[in-house]
């Protein structure tokens, strides 16, 4: 089934964007407390799992890109039915439309009990949930274009943040770190295997990569994207492990926060609340990327407007936020989506890797014989 894309030059971007968009969307609501779940599995040595959790991604989107390299002119839910045929492909295109879908709900979700705990405590959930929502809106109804100019934008603008995150090393214990790999390798990985929730995002190039102009250059540029990453989530993960104990981590769900909240400025008192509510900005492009995702895997299946679409789609999440209230029960949908995230994002690219040769080499041998 042939079901290639036609982008005009108009509608492509940049390559060395795919930079910013890897970063906006591996840095969102997870780098807020993903320290405590790590180092429950590898003590001290959890840096060690953070760059091995990087690692692996690197080798995932090595994969991913060969994959679309195989078909230049289309993303996953066009190679979906090209491979699979229309049924089975529309069928996998879904499971990914939900995938999309969930991971928009679990950022939209985990920001919002950061508001409600930390600055707006009695502040409505509905109400917030709708304010995002439309800024979503808002910014999709944009386009493309907009959404990775929002991607930079929040680059640029947040890169503040990361001074006032080494300032609580004045309290630091190095001595936290010591020994180095005091855990057996089983530890090491399973920290690692809990950072999927947080460092997943990277899989929008799926969607994202027939948009861009020069596509011998988005290995490079997306790679980049990982490394800035890395560098985030290990500067995050060493200033927590040498300024808490693992005591004090364990009983700590948002470590990032806690760090920003020591830092006390002559002319600002509370910092921790400019930076949760400047998150907004962090946070929107991940909003904004899932939830095209999602259309453009909708409109493989059934045609349909960006505006019906995006309109039907915030309807849907502002529901499915209402019952979904507590601590546990948000503790529960991150682990349940850490797991489908792991399958789709870190397993599934080898098999359809697999496949697409497969097809590759069969369509090939029926040239040949005719």
């Amino acid at each position: 089934m042939k079901s290639t894309l036609q982008i005009s030059n108009s509608q492509k971007i940049s390559t060395s964007l795919f930079f910013f968009v890897v970063v906006a969307t591996q840095i969102g609501v997870g780098i807020h407390g993903f320290q405590r779940v790590v180092v429950k599995d590898a003590s001290n040595d959890a840096w060690i799992s953070v760059i091995l959790a990087t690692i692996f991604s690197h080798i995932v989107v090595f994969v991913m890109i060969k994959t679309l390299e195989l078909f230049p002119s289309n993303d996953l839910y066009g190679i979906h039915q090209e491979i699979f045929g229309k049924y089975i492909g529309n069928f996998l295109n879904l499971i990914y439309v939900l995938y999309c879908s969930f991971a928009f709900y679990s950022v939209i979700k985990n920001y919002i009990e950061v508001i409600n705990t930390w600055v707006f405590q009695n502040l409505s959930q509905s109400f917030i949930t709708i304010t995002l929502l439309l800024l979503v809106i808002y910014a999709f109804s944009g386009g493309l274009r907009i959404m990775i100019g929002v991607c930079f934008f929040s680059f640029f603008t947040g890169l503040w943040i990361l001074i006032i995150l080494f300032m609580p090393l004045e309290f630091a214990h190095y001595n936290h770190i010591l020994p180095i790999f005091k855990n057996d390798l089983t530890s090491i990985l399973k920290g690692a295997y809990s950072m999927t929730f947080t460092i997943v995002g990277f899989e929008i190039i799926n969607v994202l990569y027939p948009f861009a102009k020069e596509k011998n250059n988005v290995q490079k540029y997306v790679h980049l994207g990982l490394l800035f990453t890395l560098f985030i989530y290990l500067s995050v993960m060493l200033v927590t492990i040498v300024y808490f104990s693992e005591n004090q981590l364990d009983r700590t769900v948002w470590a990032t926060l806690t760090l920003f909240s020591v830092v006390k400025l002559p002319f600002i008192e509370r910092i921790e609340i400019i930076i949760i509510c400047f998150w907004m900005m962090i946070i929107l492009p991940n909003l904004c990327l899932f939830s095209w995702a999602a259309y453009r895997g909708i409109n493989r299946i059934k045609k349909l407007r960006e505006t019906t679409f995006i309109w039907l789609f915030c309807i849907l999440i502002f529901f499915a936020n209402i019952p979904i209230q507590s601590r546990i029960q948000i503790d529960k949908a991150n682990h349940l989506f850490a797991q489908i995230a792991f399958c789709i994002v870190y397993i599934y690219p080898f098999l359809l890797y697999i496949m697409a040769l497969i097809k590759k080499m069969l369509f090939k041998n029926w040239e040949r014989s005719n």
